[in-house]
């Protein structure tokens, strides 16, 4: 075998080797980032308070463009931030605390999230969130969400399903759309 060939064939290896490892950096990139435990440097977007002075479901969004967490002191506000034209569209993994795993109202849990988007949401309810306007309560999973409603009123919707009004106000009456809603990435 000539030394022609022996470089090329190495060569060629080392080619392989990068195209392969960036196929397995993309699947990689797939995934959606795990959640962030919440802890006491956790400020809310909206609020600019800790999120550990409020009762209630609290709320995390990844983005691809921060390291930190956005902070949200209601499940409420969480959704409202996806539907907010001015924000980050580089959405990676919405994550909202899991009510049925939450040891009280009061202490919604540090570690007990759940993705936004396979949960259920308890809305139009008595319970009131974190800065004390109406909730989007969440669970993970129908069960609960269905006897939350029942013990403290609400109706159950998954999140492509909550009213646009209902999380950012009625500035337009009767749009119930969802047609502003970024598709979420998880590359």
């Amino acid at each position: 075998m000539s030394f022609r060939m022996v470089t090329s064939r190495i060569l060629g290896a080392v080619v392989a080797a990068v195209l392969l490892a960036g196929c397995n950096q993309e699947a990689d990139n797939s995934v959606a980032p795990p959640p962030v435990a919440l802890n006491s440097d956790a400020m809310g977007v909206f609020c600019g308070m800790n999120l550990l002075e409020h009762p209630g479901p609290k709320g995390q969004i990844i983005t691809a463009g921060r390291i930190d967490p956005f902070w949200f002191s209601s499940a409420r506000d969480t959704v409202a931030f996806t539907l907010m034209p001015d924000q980050p569209r580089d959405i990676r993994a919405i994550y909202v605390s899991d009510m049925a795993q939450a040891k009280s109202w009061e202490d919604p849990g540090a570690t007990n999230w759940v993705d936004a988007r396979k949960a259920f949401f308890v809305i139009e309810g008595r319970k009131q969130g974190g800065m004390g306007a109406a909730e989007a309560v969440p669970f993970g999973n129908r069960e609960a969400a269905d006897a939350f409603a029942t013990a403290n009123g609400g109706r159950v919707v998954t999140f492509a399903e909550i009213p646009r009004d209902y999380v950012l106000g009625s500035d337009s009456p009767g749009d119930q759309s969802q047609h502003d809603r970024p598709e979420i990435r998880t590359n």
